[in-house]
């Protein structure tokens, strides 16, 4: 269960790794950034959240109260962590992070390649989803929040109700518990199946971008579950 002290990481302190740390923090979850260059942890006792130096910044944060870690003491307690890296990096450093055994992965990456509009370019595994299973055997890796913008992970509120978050995954465990983070977070939490249909939410996320960008659509948008 994920509840207000589970410690969760956000790698990445990009627009996505923004929105979802406001999210999380304004939710009331026990959330910092992991990022590649951020000073160490300093061994006074100090509570983990307090443990980071504050590190200049080219640009002011919308969530200051969100300390920044380098991502091995940023995922090292963690109980969730949200992928929010460059796609093609996201195996390579996950890999060689400290992650617990059996902590939740959230992968929010979409590969792509952009060719007079965005082009899937998975990698061998189908999906970067996928790829992260099977390089981290001990963690439970789920695809979620991928397949809107940073505007919509920022402020969930459409004018059906909350935006739907697909997750996919092969931990039926993992999936529930997210699910309930979800809706704290002020989304609606779908099911999107097995691990495979990873593949597919990155897809989704493609026509998502060509659409917004391509289409005329803008950014202000999500796909949603809708019945009569």
């Amino acid at each position: 269960m994920i509840n207000s002290m589970t410690p969760i990481a956000v790698l990445g302190a990009g627009t996505v790794g923004q929105a979802l740390a406001m999210r999380l923090h304004e939710a009331g979850y026990h959330v910092w950034f992991g990022v590649r260059t951020a000073p160490g942890l300093k061994d006074d006792g100090a509570p983990k959240r307090l443990m980071a130096e504050p590190e200049p910044e080219p640009q002011e944060l919308p969530v200051p109260e969100v300390p920044r870690l380098a991502i091995a003491d940023a995922v090292r307690h963690a109980g969730v962590v949200f992928v929010a890296l460059p796609a093609d990096a996201a195996v390579e450093v996950l890999s060689a992070a400290p992650l617990p055994a059996g902590v939740i992965v959230v992968d929010c990456t979409n590969p792509l390649r952009w060719e007079n509009g965005p082009v899937h370019t998975p990698p061998a595994e189908g999906s970067v989803t996928a790829a992260l299973a099977a390089a981290l055997p001990s963690a439970r890796v789920v695809k979620a929040f991928n397949h809107f913008g940073a505007e919509i992970q920022q402020d969930p509120a459409m004018a059906s109700g909350p935006a739907d978050v697909l997750l996919a995954g092969d931990d039926a465990g993992a999936k529930s518990d997210l699910m309930g983070l979800v809706e704290t977070m002020g989304f609606r939490g779908r099911d999107a199946g097995p691990l495979r249909n990873a593949a597919l939410l990155e897809s989704m996320a493609v026509l998502w971008i060509h659409l917004a960008t391509q289409g005329g659509l803008g950014r202000e948008w999500s796909f949603a579950v809708s019945g009569r």
